[in-house]
């Protein structure tokens, strides 16, 4: 009897970012329109495997979920002297690693979906690169994120465990997920670099913000989509609606029943959101 395996492809690609080589590691599956799957801050592509096996996405859409350098299988780079200098994740290295994927990987006018940092990515991409996505998909995103920055230094602290962050993953997610399915969320999240969270919320906490600037998105060039769980205390409902509401032509949508990794704490669920959005996008 044979055993049974997952159709998805691991595979490493070299990428040039801001003058420097890294080796990154990116999962794929499915055959036709290219989706790019971003993960959150600190963890890793694990949290799209759901998707990747799912043969009602894989049948239709070529979905690709990358490790940023620094998570899961992309490593830190082996011409620096990384372990020298504070790690912070930065818009502008971030949004260039998916401009160099992009371009790597030879896609054409992909969707873009990414969730929490990756959610917050989706509009900057938008705003700063229009029309190189056909769609942006902001998955439990914000115009910002300002006002806990001072947790930072707690998040990287000889007094503090590591527990302490998939512990605070934990309460991201609804009740009404599935226990394993959460367990497995707050899992991957605790196998992360010690110091990558808190230098992923660099971004996410200080930097990203598009108050002045969200107006001036065309929607035109690339479509604007927001989906936010209904128990996403950090990126919660109204503020993804404050964002697609600055932005002419985004749409939103509040997910019932689901908190701030839909894709990997409640699958189902969010596949009844995703699926319907990827189809028009597609569409269009």
């Amino acid at each position: 009897m044979s055993a049974r395996t997952a159709d998805i492809t691991g595979r490493y690609v070299y990428l040039d970012i801001e003058g420097v080589e890294y080796r990154v590691y990116y999962e794929e599956a499915g055959t036709g329109v290219p989706v790019i799957l971003q993960h959150t801050a600190g963890c890793d592509s694990r949290q799209w495997r759901h998707l990747l096996e799912d043969p009602d996405f894989t049948s239709t859409y070529r979905l690709i979920a990358p490790d940023v350098p620094f998570h899961g299988r992309s490593l830190p780079p082996e011409s620096q002297q990384w372990w020298t200098e504070e790690y912070s994740l930065t818009q502008n290295f971030f949004i260039a690693f998916h401009l160099a994927l992009l371009d790597a990987l030879g896609l054409d006018r992909p969707i873009f979906a990414g969730c929490s940092m990756g959610g917050h990515l989706a509009p900057d991409l938008a705003l700063h690169h229009p029309g190189v996505y056909r769609a942006v998909i902001g998955i439990e995103a914000a115009m910002e994120s300002h006002g806990v920055e001072r947790i930072l230094p707690w998040l990287y602290h000889p007094r503090i465990s590591n527990d302490t962050k998939p512990a605070l993953m934990y309460t991201l997610c609804a009740p009404q997920s599935p226990e394993a399915f959460k367990r497995e969320t707050v899992w991957v999240y605790s196998q992360g670099a010690p110091p990558v969270f808190k230098g992923d919320l660099h971004y996410y906490l200080v930097e990203h913000d598009l108050t002045e600037t969200a107006k001036t998105i065309d929607t035109t060039k690339t479509a604007v989509h927001i989906l936010n769980g209904e128990y996403d205390w950090s990126a919660y409902p109204a503020a993804g609606q404050a964002l697609a509401t600055e932005i002419d032509g985004a749409t939103f949508a509040t997910m019932p029943g689901v908190g701030h990794f839909p894709m990997s704490e409640n699958p189902e669920a969010f596949k009844q959101y995703f699926m319907p959005l990827l189809k028009q996008v597609a569409a269009q």
